[in-house]
């Protein structure tokens, strides 16, 4: 089952991820799909915001991994964008995607098979402000996640 939800400003962007932010928990993960500028690291943010993080939330582009660890539990943002797979076990990716905090993962195809159960995010720009987010659940506690994410007014 996939879920559509639409935000019509960043600020709705962001505040849609805080909201999800209260229903995570340790050991999820959240991978994330669309184009430039389809608002990713707005919601990465507001998911971040949501977790208690207070720190400058930035897509992790060139570093492919960035951790943060001041909030309520570890949060993951890792950008796969130039990775393959079967090149990732020497940089400790497995240990953050199955550890102790949320793991937030853009460009997952690039490492799919370390990737099992998770809330799949796809954003599509509908207009200059306007974004349709597309929700779906691989594995049952993804399912609870996505019921209380209908649950969602903005």
């Amino acid at each position: 089952m996939i879920y559509h939800l639409f935000t019509n400003s960043k600020f709705e962007t962001m505040k849609l991820g805080e909201k999800i932010a209260d229903y995570l928990s340790p050991n999820m993960v959240i991978t994330l799909d669309g184009d430039l500028g389809a608002g990713k690291t707005t919601f990465t943010k507001g998911l971040g915001s949501g977790l208690g993080i207070k720190d400058t939330i930035s897509s992790p582009t060139f570093n492919i991994l960035k951790c943060y660890f001041n909030g309520k539990m570890p949060f993951y943002h890792i950008d796969a964008y130039r990775l393959e797979d079967g090149i990732n076990s020497d940089i400790g990716l497995e240990e953050v995607i199955d550890g102790d905090g949320v793991a937030i993962i853009e460009w997952a195809s690039y490492i799919k098979s370390m990737i099992k159960d998770r809330l799949s995010v796809k954003i599509e720009i509908i207009d200059e402000n306007t974004r349709r987010f597309s929700f779906e659940a691989f594995g049952s506690k993804y399912l609870e996640l996505l019921k209380r994410i209908e649950e969602i007014k903005l």
